[in-house]
Parts: C-alpha cells; structure tokens; sequence
C-alpha cells in the first residue's frame, strides 16, 4: 500500500468519524488494526485524512466497530463552484452591489463563459433562471477569471447552448427541446448580427445568428461570412426567412413608404446599432436615394432590438424605425415591407462534435412543430429552415 500515492490523488471532501468511533470502543490503534487486518500506519493515515480506504478496508473497519460504513465515512455536502471567464457588464446598482449577482455559466469549446443574466434585457431578466451566482463581483472586469457558486448540476450547465443574435424566437426553440425530454436550456443574447459574429469568433457563443442581406449578389449573409471566416470549418444553417421594413406608427400618418420619406423634417427616426442588420439596410437604402446620415432627425438615437424599436414608436417617441414585421404586428404597429431577408445560425462544426445536444438544436429547428410555431407570430417563412449553405465550394 503506497501511502504517500494515494496521499496525492485528489480526494473529495469527507466526513471521518473513524478515530471517534475507535476511542469509543476502547481499542488502540494498534489494537484496530490487527482486528481489521491492515496496518497500525494505515489507520493512523486513514484518521489523519492521509488516505483514503478502499471499500474493502472500509467495509472491514465498520464491521470491527458494529457500525455501517455511511457512519465511518461520508461526503460533505459542499457548494458547487466553479472557475470562468467573466464577459458583459454588470447593470447598474446605484451606489452598492447586491451581495451576489445571478450569472448564466456555458462551456464553449474549452472555455467556461460567465454572463450577468440582466445582460438578458429587462423582460427575460425575470424570467430565466440562473445557473449559479457570483460573489466576488467587486472590480470585476471583463476577461477576469471569476467563481460562481452553481444552482445547477454541471451536466446541465454542459448542455446549455449559448446563441447570439438579434431573434427572440430563440427561446422558442429551446422550449421545444424540452418538449422532447430534453434538458437543454437556450439562451439567446441580444446583440446585432455582426456584433454576433465576433462574439462566436471569439469563443464567447456556440451560435450566431444574422441577417445581412447583400444587394450586389442578391444573397444573405455568406458573402459576408466568405470575407470574415476563414476555411470551412463553419456551418450555415437557415432559421428562417423574414421581412424587413420600416416599422411605424398605425395608419402611417406621415405616409412614409421610401427612404426619402426619412429626411421630412417631421419624421423622427430611431435607428439600430452600427454592424445589425437593420443598420446596414437603413444605410443601404440612404446611399441609394443620396441622403445624408445627417439629414435625418433621429439616426443617432440607437435601439437595441427589433422590438425596443417597436416599443419607442408605439409609446410616440419616433415615428419610424427599421425592424421586422413580427415585432410590428407585437406591437400593432404598421409595418411598410422594402426586403426579404435570410435570418442564418453559424456554427463552428468543432461544436457540432463535442458538444453533448447542439445537433439536437438544428434537428428541432428543422421539425414541423417549430416551423408551425414561428409560422404563427407572423412575418416568418420557413421554407428553407434547416437548409446548409456552404461556405466554400470545397
């Protein structure tokens, strides 16, 4: 029995009640030792958390000592914590930071990524669950190495699939994973297309999602992609396709149909972040008809999402933004189509392989079930949900 190997490997907590037990039946170590058949080094290490014993020895000892062996040895109920890369920002508290703040944990390839969930937006903040906390978020920066006590089991938080993108109905097809049995949580990170796609260039996602439409070749997203990816190591899997438009308040009461409309000095504009899509068509579409960004009233003023731009003009802060239709009919807003526009999942294929559900996620996209549902908010074409597009020709 080489004690001082065994003293190496990594053991987990315990609990050891042997040298209790032994001192209340009166027997010496020495005395222990012969009746169990090992010897008075091994108990001595065995009470001193040295070693630990084989079931076999374990079993031997309790029955010396007229007890089971759960009342010599048992494991100690222990937080889970584990290590991560801290990303995003923590949302402003005032003065003083809660005591904890509610993170979601992913593997991605190699990585642990952890996010604050109220990176999540103010409506989905209060409705996923976190998995796990973090309690030494004083300083933290982004690309800090933080701990995150766990509220769930690491096989869950193995499954979980991270996607960026800019469609709500991301979260649809996570629920349908679960409809399937399946414990797969997907969470879906707001941010615009190629935003998205540095976020998976960097490892931060297994999933981007965008909608770039390009009016030279008449095709979605690929040309983009052929110049920002190399090789072919990625998979481009269509979720759906959606109109795009302006979005505006019921009956458009400025009557507003063409890019010109936008430079009425009574439209007011609210625009999406550099890089989304919705930018690089407004953009378009001005260059176009030869208007300058800044002959419109509103261009700097940004929202965040299809449906942030929906709320600010049906609350009359604006009178126009670009969106898709779904999120103007949420809102019963009227919505003027100008394009067509693939919306498409990248995917590294190394995910595809070691990450325990990820197929499962495009098998659920692809099933009559989701498209019937995606169908129903309005605006979505799924004809060419599931289909791959390749990257290169080789």
């Amino acid at each position: 029995m080489d004690l001082a190997a065994q003293a190496e490997r990594p053991q987990p907590q315990y609990s050891n009640h042997l040298k209790v037990l032994r001192t209340q039946m009166g027997f010496s170590q020495e005395e222990l030792a012969g009746r169990a058949g090992i010897t008075r080094q091994a108990v001595s290490s065995i009470e001193s958390n040295l070693y630990l014993p084989t079931t076999a020895v374990a079993l031997q000892l309790a029955s010396v000592l007229a007890c089971r062996v759960e009342d010599l040895f048992s494991l100690i109920p222990s937080e889970k914590i584990i290590e991560g890369t801290l990303i995003g920002h923590f949302s402003p508290q005032g003065k003083t930071q809660p005591h904890s703040i509610r993170v979601k944990v992913s593997t991605v390839g190699k990585r642990t990524v952890v996010r604050p969930v109220s990176e999540l937006g103010d409506q989905f903040s209060f409705t996923v669950p976190a998995d796990g906390y973090l309690t030494d978020a004083a300083g933290r920066l982004p690309g800090a190495t933080v701990r995150v006590k766990l509220a769930r089991d690491r096989e869950a938080i193995q499954q979980e699939i991270s996607v960026a993108g800019c469609d709500p109905a991301i979260f649809l097809l996570g629920e349908h994973m679960r409809r399937q049995k399946d414990q797969t949580s997907v969470v879906g990170w707001t941010m615009g297309s190629m935003t998205a796609l540095q976020a998976l260039q960097r490892g931060d996602v297994h999933v981007a999602g965008m909608h770039l439409f390009d009016p030279k070749s008449g095709e979605s997203n690929v040309p983009f992609l052929r110049r920002s990816l190399k090789g072919s190591s990625y998979e481009v899997v269509t979720f759906a396709t959606w109109e795009e438009g302006f979005l505006v308040r019921p009956g458009n009461p400025l009557s507003i149909r063409t890019a010109p409309d936008l430079a009425k000095p009574t439209v007011r504009l609210v625009n999406r972040e550099g890089g989304s899509g919705a930018r690089l068509l407004l953009d378009q579409r001005l260059r176009t008809a030869g208007i300058a960004a800044k002959q419109i009233r509103g261009y700097d003023r940004i929202a965040l999402t299809h449906f942030d731009v929906a709320r600010v003009i049906a609350t009359g802060q604006a009178d126009v933004g670009i969106g898709i239709r779904s999120a103007a009919q949420h809102l019963d807003l009227d919505f003027v189509p100008l394009q067509a526009a693939r919306y498409d999942l990248v995917v590294p294929k190394a995910y595809l392989k070691s990450h325990p559900t990820l197929t499962r996620l495009f098998e659920t996209l692809a099933s009559r079930p989701f498209r019937n549902e995606i169908e129903a908010l309005g605006g979505y074409d799924t004809s060419e949900t599931g289909k791959v597009h390749p990257l290169r020709s080789d």
